[in-house]
């Protein structure tokens, strides 16, 4: 990619951050406002659907303007292929918070924080997030499905949480399709979140260990 492009695609990028963080954090709060308070006044419920819209709107312009800007089209959706998916699935977009968080280490000589240490607070920053979306999306199906083990939002979060941490207790499970589909992604995303705070906690104490050793 030529210089001045790929000083665009950066300007650009470090530009739009911090608006795409709020409209990442207006979206998931209108969608939370939608699923937690269904009898919301037709006003309120049209306003929401505004937000939720005009969120989801920046994404996709970002995600174009990116791709513009990129001087081979072609591996700019090979390699950002998790762009890709978080502005078409725009509830899954805290996934892009840890790669947000390495580009822009990227361009720090010194970074304030440890390297399991940024790991381990992104990574469970992330968790969160997904996992509140994860139980918003599972309730908003299951509350008044036939048979439903998870009628409430705790119930849904107590579900998203011991999925997330690979518990799996039973009690609470999702019984819809949509449902079952999202438990079955946060499954496969709650074993590499927990993995890569675990095996970074596990780097941080062996360092710690050498260095008492060492000394």
């Amino acid at each position: 990619m030529p210089v001045d492009r790929q000083q665009r695609l950066r300007r650009w990028e470090e530009a739009a951050a911090p608006y795409l963080l709020a409209a990442s954090l207006a979206f998931l709060a209108s969608y939370a406002v939608r699923v937690l308070v269904p009898d919301l006044s037709p006003d309120w419920h049209a306003f929401w659907r505004i937000v939720t819209t005009v969120s989801w709107g920046l994404f996709v312009f970002d995600y174009l303007a990116r791709l513009l800007l990129s001087d081979d089209r072609r591996h700019f959706v090979r390699t950002r292929w998790l762009d890709l998916i978080v502005t078409v699935l725009p509830l899954l977009r805290p996934l892009r918070i840890v790669d947000m968080h390495e580009r822009m280490q990227q361009r720090r000589d010194q970074p304030r924080l440890g390297l399991e240490t940024r790991v381990m607070t992104y990574t469970g920053l992330t968790a969160l997030l997904l996992g509140f979306a994860a139980a918003l999306a599972v309730y908003h199906d299951e509350r008044s499905a036939p048979h439903a083990s998870i009628r409430t939002f705790g119930d849904a979060v107590w579900w998203a949480a011991s999925t997330l941490t690979t518990t799996g207790y039973g009690d609470a499970v999702p019984v819809t399709g949509r449902g079952r589909l999202v438990g079955t992604g946060l499954m496969f995303v709650g074993v590499a979140l927990v993995g890569a705070v675990v095996g970074s906690f596990s780097s941080w104490l062996v360092r710690r260990f050498r260095q008492e050793g060492e000394a």
